[in-house]
């Protein structure tokens, strides 16, 4: 006769130790992830970027109440994780569209912690791994470098913002209705002086790209066109006016603008991938993809690494790497490069024509709403061979995003834009 053997009885586990199996169990099913050594699978009741606050508050609880602490850091690294999912798809579909070779980005959290990513090719011809936080031609983003001086020499009472640019430079602008009679310096920082822009009237990179050419040179290519329009009376994006504005620094400072930048700016706050190349100075020093740009639309990407950035000068000479962008707008929005009174004016905004949808501009910084919600404050710049679009939260998040060529167009540069969109919006 058979009989079914008796099992033994399983020991009754201590309750502690039963809660904590009952929280792994509920972490497991909540999240699919690994916590602690526990294995599950691979998915998650998140959204796109970052763990909901309403579902990492619970795995917190129950990692706690299991007393796992190496399950409720994992569970805090979540969202941090996912954000560098979310970066790193949008660096990779960038280089798959087939107007970048490279792209290059890095963000920080409001905790400060930082992350990079690369995506593509430094070279063309070698196939060369893009170098992580490289260093690029940041261009237009110089204009809150140099908008940041002339707020600093109006806090120390050298400059009234509001004075006509005639009291500093008298005669200096003249000619086909404009004026420096009329023109303020706060008119010059906003882009609302009316001065024409001069890089309008420039030859392609291909004719100027090893060129040298003086900060009067610009300036008298500009004159020598219509006004805009009166000053004060419409927003135009204009150069010249960082190109003034330059001017002006060295005038009141009796220094070169690059010296009061690197001095007032860059060390001061410990830039150490950030400077303004000298006279003459043609190359990226230190690692960097290369930067590309075709003679037509759609022609062969050619290499305009090497190039004179003299024609940027005040308004987009320096090169950086993206992190010392964040760190840049960081230390600008915590109040360590202005006071109080001359960072308010900075953020004091003006509606804009030819930017994305809801952009408004300042003092040489631009105010971008967020699709999370929110805005955010920054810059970006295009130059030959470089783009990049940074910007920085109230509570410190900061995303900077470079690609190796410039967008060709619409959908290339709000691209560009979108990533930095993900990456600050995935930070929350």
């Amino acid at each position: 006769m058979s009989h079914t053997p008796t099992q033994p009885s399983s020991p009754r586990r201590p309750r502690r130790m039963r809660g904590r199996i009952l929280a792994a169990a509920a972490l497991t099913a909540l999240t699919g992830l690994t916590l602690a050594g526990l294995p599950v699978a691979a998915n998650a009741a998140t959204g796109p970027g970052h763990t909901p606050d309403v579902v990492r508050e619970h795995l917190e609880q129950l990692a706690k109440e299991a007393g796992l602490p190496a399950a409720m850091r994992e569970v805090k690294e979540l969202a941090r994780h996912r954000t560098a999912d979310v970066v790193q798809q949008r660096l990779d579909k960038l280089v798959k569209s087939g107007a970048f070779p490279a792209a290059l980005a890095s963000t920080r959290d409001a905790k400060g912690r930082t992350r990079n990513y690369t995506a593509g090719v430094a070279d063309l011809k070698t196939r060369a791994k893009v170098p992580v936080d490289g260093k690029v031609r940041i261009a237009s983003n110089t204009k809150m470098f140099t908008a940041v001086v002339v707020l600093q020499l109006a806090g120390e009472g050298k400059i009234d913002l509001d004075a006509p640019v005639e009291k500093y430079l008298p005669g200096l602008i003249r000619g086909n209705g404009n004026d420096g009679r009329k023109i303020t310096t706060r008119q010059l920082l906003q882009h609302t002086s009316g001065l024409p822009n001069y890089t309008r009237y420039m030859p392609s990179v291909f004719e100027y790209q090893h060129t040298y050419t003086g900060p009067r040179e610009m300036l008298d290519t500009a004159l020598a066109h219509r006004a805009s329009f009166a000053p004060g009376k419409d927003w135009e994006y204009s150069n010249t006016g960082y190109i003034v504005a330059g001017l002006l620094v060295q005038k009141i400072t009796g220094r070169p603008l690059s010296e009061e930048i690197t001095n007032r700016i860059i060390k001061r706050i410990g830039l150490r991938d950030t400077y303004w190349p000298g006279i003459g100075d043609q190359i990226i020093r230190g690692s960097h993809p290369k930067g590309y740009a075709a003679k037509k639309p759609g022609g062969p990407l050619l290499d305009v690494t090497n190039l004179d950035p003299s024609w940027g000068w005040a308004a987009g000479q320096l090169i950086a790497t993206p992190s010392d962008v964040n760190r840049f707008l960081v230390a600008l929005l915590d109040g360590k490069l202005l006071k109080p009174e001359q960072l308010t004016q900075m953020r004091a905004t003006v509606k804009t024509k030819g930017m994305p949808s809801g952009w408004q501009y300042g003092l040489g910084l631009v105010k971008m709403p967020l699709s999370c919600g929110g805005n955010a404050w920054g810059h970006g710049g295009d130059i030959d061979g470089y783009e990049t679009r940074d910007a920085v939260t109230e509570d410190g998040r900061a995303a900077t995003v470079a690609v190796t060529a410039l967008p060709t167009d619409e959908a290339g540069v709000m691209n560009v834009v979108a990533a930095v969109d993900a990456a600050l919006c995935a930070n929350r």
